[in-house]
C-alpha cells in the first residue's frame, strides 16, 4: 500500500488530473472522458490468494474501511472516513449490509438490495451523499447534480441526497421504462431541490443529453455541475467493497463473479478490485436481450442496436459509458486513441478492437445473454428448487451462470441486484408468488407524485434545470 492516495486521469488524455476531492465534485472529465486511477493502489502487501484471509468475519463496515483507505487518505481523516461509511451504512436493514445466500453447491447470491430503495445502487450512492455532503459543508458551496437512470439509479441518487440541501438534482428517466415502483421512487420524493424528469425516448436518449450538458465546460461552471451516475469515480469506489467483502468469505480460493450488467459499471467495480490485488478466477457479463456487450466479447465488435424493452428494464442499454474505463486499459491508457473510438461510436454506432485487445478482455471477462423467457424460467426453477425468488435482473445473472459452467471455476456468486418486490408483476408470473413491499418503502410511495415529463431535447432539460434549481449559497 503506498504512502499516497492515487490522482486521477481522463481516459481521453486531455483534462488536468485531479485528486479524490475533484473527481467527486466533477464527475464526467471536462474532456468528455471519465476519470480512472492514474496508478491502482495495491490494497494488500501480499498480492497471493492469502491476502483476503485476514478480512474472513470482519463486518462489512471494516472490510468498506480497508478499501477505501488508500484511496481517500489525502482527503479524509480516518475518523472522519468512518463516520460517513456509519452514516451511508445505518439505513440499510440487514446487519450483515450485503450478504451472501447460497443457492446450490455452486452458486451463491450476493444480496444488494437491502438499502432504502431496495437495490445495488444504494450501496454506493449513499456513500457518495455523505460525501458530497461533507465536501459541500467544507467549503460552503452549493451543487448541482444532474444523472440519467434506467430505473434504480435515479431512486437511489434522489433518497441519498434528499437530505443534502445544499445540492439540487434534476435525474432523467426514459418515460416508458421503469417499472410502476420504480417510477414511484423518484416522482413520490417530496424535498423541493429533488427533480424527477421523465423524457419522451430511451435510457441513451437520457443519457446523451446529460453527457452533452456536461460537455459544456461553461455550463459546467455556472451550474456548478456535477454526476452520480456510474461514470462518478465514487460510484465505483465505494462498489469495490463488496465485491472484497464477497471474496474474502472464499479466501484463499479465487471467486468468479457473474454481474447483470448495463452500464458496465457494477462489473467494473469488480475489475477495478481485481486491479488492486482482489484474487478473481473470472469476471461475467450477463446480458438481457439489450445484449452489446456479449456480442461485443464474442466479437470484438462494439455496435449499438435499437433498445428492446424487456422484462429487466434497468438492462435495457445498448451505450455502456463505463466500458470506456475498460477500452483505456485495453488500449495501453492511450487517451487519443480511446477518443477516436468513442468518436467512432457516437457518429458510426460501432468501433472495433483488435485481436490482440480483444484476447486481453477475454482474458478476466465472459459473457451470456438471457432473453425474457429465459429469465421466467430461471425465476421459477430457482423458486421451485431453492425456495428464492430473484427480480428479473438477478436472474439474468443467475441463467447466465448457469449457462457458464464450464467456464466459470467455483465458487460462483451471482449478483442480487434488487429486491423482487421491485417487480411484482414479472416475479407473479415467473413463480406465481406475490412479494409484498417493505411497509416503509409502502409509506413512501403513498405519497403525491411529482410528475415532470420533456421531450428528449438538451434544451428543454436546461431550461428546466435553470427555472428550477436554488441559486442561494449556504
Amino acid at each position: 500500500m503506498t504512502g499516497h492516495a492515487p490522482l486521477y486521469i481522463s481516459t481521453r488524455g486531455k483534462a488536468p488530473k485531479l485528486d479524490l476531492r475533484g473527481v467527486t465534485m466533477a464527475g464526467l472529465a471536462n474532456d468528455g472522458g471519465l476519470y480512472v486511477p492514474e496508478e491502482w493502489p495495491a490494497l494488500w502487501a501480499d498480492a497471493s490468494y492469502d491476502a483476503l484471509l485476514p478480512l474472513q468475519g470482519m463486518p462489512y463496515l471494516a472490510v468498506a474501511e480497508q478499501v477505501l483507505h488508500p484511496f481517500t487518505q489525502d482527503t479524509l481523516p480516518a475518523d472522519t472516513l468512518r463516520d460517513l461509511l456509519n452514516k451511508a451504512y445505518g439505513v440499510f436493514n440487514h446487519p450483515d449490509i450485503t450478504p451472501l445466500t447460497q443457492m446450490d453447491d455452486r452458486l451463491w447470491l450476493l444480496e444488494l438490495f437491502h438499502g432504502p430503495t431496495l437495490a445495488f445502487k444504494d450501496v454506493a450512492l449513499q456513500f457518495l451523499g455523505q460525501l458530497l455532503g461533507h465536501f459541500l459543508r467544507e467549503k460552503r458551496e452549493r451543487l448541482t447534480v444532474i444523472g440519467a437512470t434506467s430505473g434504480d439509479t435515479g431512486s437511489a441518487a434522489m433518497e441519498a441526497l434528499a437530505g443534502q440541501p445544499d445540492i439540487d438534482v434534476f435525474i432523467l428517466y426514459p418515460a416508458r421504462g421503469p417499472s410502476d415502483i420504480q417510477r414511484k421512487q423518484m416522482t413520490c420524493v417530496q424535498a423541493p431541490q429533488v427533480h424527477a424528469i421523465a423524457i419522451d425516448g430511451s435510457f441513451d436518449d437520457c443519457q446523451a443529453i446529460v453527457k452533452g450538458l456536461f460537455e459544456q465546460q461553461s455550463l459546467r461552471d455556472e451550474l456548478r455541475l456535477t454526476a452520480v451516475n456510474s461514470i462518478n469515480w465514487l460510484r465505483i469506489l465505494a462498489q469495490m467493497a463488496y465485491y472484497v467483502a464477497a471474496a474474502s468469505r472464499f479466501a484463499p480460493r479465487p471467486v468468479s463473479f457473474v454481474v447483470p450488467t448495463g452500464n458496465f459499471g457494477n462489473i467494473y467495480a469488480a475489475y477495478a478490485a481485481q486491479a488492486c490485488g482482489m484474487p478473481v478466477s473470472k469476471l461475467a457479463v450477463a446480458s438481457n436481450p439489450n445484449d452489446i456487450l456479449t456480442r461485443f466479447l464474442a466479437s470484438g465488435d462494439m455496435q449499438t442496436a435499437p433498445v428492446h424493452p424487456s422484462l429487466s428494464p434497468s438492462m435495457d442499454i445498448q451505450i455502456s459509458s463505463n466500458f470506456e474505463r475498460l477500452l483505456f486499459d485495453l488500449c495501453d491508457r492511450r487517451g487519443a486513441e480511446v477518443m477516436l473510438h468513442m468518436q467512432d461510436l457516437k457518429q458510426w454506432g460501432q468501433f472495433h478492437l483488435s485481436p490482440l485487445q480483444l484476447a486481453m478482455a477475454r482474458q478476466l471477462f465472459t459473457a451470456a445473454r438471457a432473453d425474457d423467457a429465459e429469465t421466467l424460467a430461471c425465476m421459477g426453477d430457482i423458486y421451485k428448487r431453492h425456495g428464492i425468488i430473484l427480480d428479473p435482473h438477478s436472474a439474468v445473472g443467475v441463467s447466465a451462470a448457469q449457462k457458464l459452467t464450464q467456464e466459470l471455476p467455483e465458487p460462483v456468486i451471482c449478483l442480487g441486484c434488487a429486491h423482487p418486490a421491485k417487480f411484482p408483476d414479472t416475479v407473479q408470473r415467473a413463480t406465481g408468488v406475490h412479494v409484498a413491499l417493505p411497509e416503509f418503502l409502502r409509506a413512501k410511495l403513498a405519497q403525491p407524485e411529482r410528475l415532470n415529463q420533456l421531450a428528449a431535447n438538451g434544451d428543454d432539460v436546461l431550461a428546466f434545470i435553470r427555472r428550477h434549481r436554488q441559486r442561494d449559497s449556504l
